[in-house]
């Protein structure tokens, strides 16, 4: 029996969609290969996140990783996170963030092929200033010289990376298919008002002063943003309601019993919420911003918007025209045939097998 080779994921950004997209990645690359993760853990963690994945998967913390920039923390990041490769050796390392991504590029520039995915690149943060956001890209740039290859989750996104090096490809993110159709085979159906939800942290990316806006524009509405947040003053509008941080099934249940999912983003990668939506065959008004584009084209599988006037004009189409649901049935079909795990563990296995054979 041939031995599995080891593969190194290193991520800081251990929350939201990417935490979804790890533990999607990882248990359906564990019958093929060692499965490694070096992760840092921040408020949107899941308390029992060692339970999402498969028991084969080795989980190691990193101590030293923390979100904010600290070139004390980081530069223990940068030794710490080297001191696991030596220990593991594995056969490719996968960075994931920003963050990471940076501390990872520095980390390792040796004979082991090392993969970068940004998930989302900081010099795109509209919340930062733009001098900011110029040294942002310019450390990305910086660090694209070093030996690794950036694998975009999405064309906006791989476009992006072209501005930055050409050794770049792209795989578009996934949903685990299976296990969101458990969850929701279990979940209680209820009668609802008509029903419009986020899902996410209440931050600047996710433009909660919009989503106040819109449901303040739509009163008869009932609104849910799923999560919790620095901003959550913000959502004023007495129709919405904000549930807080909760675990993966409930916050499936408010998805199931809504009827519009809602993502008016600042910027994205590429959203597993709202993959996740267009699977649970919700209509998805989105932003016109890259990730939300890259999946859903007006009034085909979906709505995006630009003005305040627009998301609210979608959200009443919605409710009122029955050309939703061939809306909703084009959403589901692209999930199954492109945006699944299968689809996207088959495409990075292709990619990690080219590079050992190297």
């Amino acid at each position: 029996m041939r031995k599995k080779k080891k593969i190194l994921y290193v991520v800081e950004a251990m929350g939201g969609g990417i935490f979804t997209y790890i533990v999607d990645m990882a248990n359906e690359l564990i019958d093929t290969y060692d499965m490694y993760i070096a992760y840092g853990v921040r408020e949107q963690t899941p308390k029992n996140y060692k339970e999402y994945f498969d028991e084969r998967i080795h989980l190691v913390k990193v101590e030293s990783f923390e979100r904010a920039i600290n070139p004390i923390k980081d530069i223990k990041s940068l030794f710490e996170v080297r001191q696991i490769a030596s220990k593991i050796k594995p056969d490719i390392i996968h960075l994931h963030s920003s963050k990471a991504g940076v501390i990872g590029r520095m980390a390792f520039n040796g004979s082991t092929p090392v993969f970068y995915t940004p998930h989302g690149y900081s010099f795109l943060m509209e919340n930062y200033k733009p001098m900011k956001r110029c040294i942002f890209m310019l450390i990305e740039k910086l660090c694209a010289k070093r030996n690794c290859t950036t694998i975009s989750c999405s064309m906006g996104e791989h476009q992006e990376t072209l501005r930055l090096t050409k050794n770049a490809i792209y795989v578009n993110n996934g949903i685990n298919t299976l296990e969101l159709q458990k969850i929701i085979d279990s979940t209680e159906r209820v009668d609802h008002p008509f029903t419009v939800y986020t899902l996410g942290r209440i931050c600047y990316q996710k433009n909660p002063t919009l989503f106040n806006e819109i449901a303040m524009m739509l009163p008869d509405v009932r609104f849910i943003w799923i999560g919790d947040g620095e901003l959550r003053n913000m959502l004023t509008s007495k129709n919405i309601e904000i549930t807080g941080w909760i675990d993966r099934s409930k916050a499936i249940k408010y998805a199931i019993n809504a009827d519009v999912f809602l993502l008016p983003s600042r910027w994205e990668g590429l959203p597993i919420s709202l993959l996740e939506s267009m699977y649970m065959k919700k209509v998805c008004v989105v932003s016109d911003i890259i990730g939300n584009r890259d999946v859903i084209r007006d009034e085909e599988n979906g709505y995006v918007c630009k003005e305040l006037e627009e998301f609210v004009n979608s959200i009443q189409k919605s409710r009122e025209n029955s050309y939703s649901r061939q809306i909703i049935d084009n959403a589901y079909k692209e999930i199954m045939c492109e945006y699944n795990t299968k689809t996207m563990a088959n495409n990075y296995m292709t990619i990690y097998e080219k590079s050992i054979k190297k």
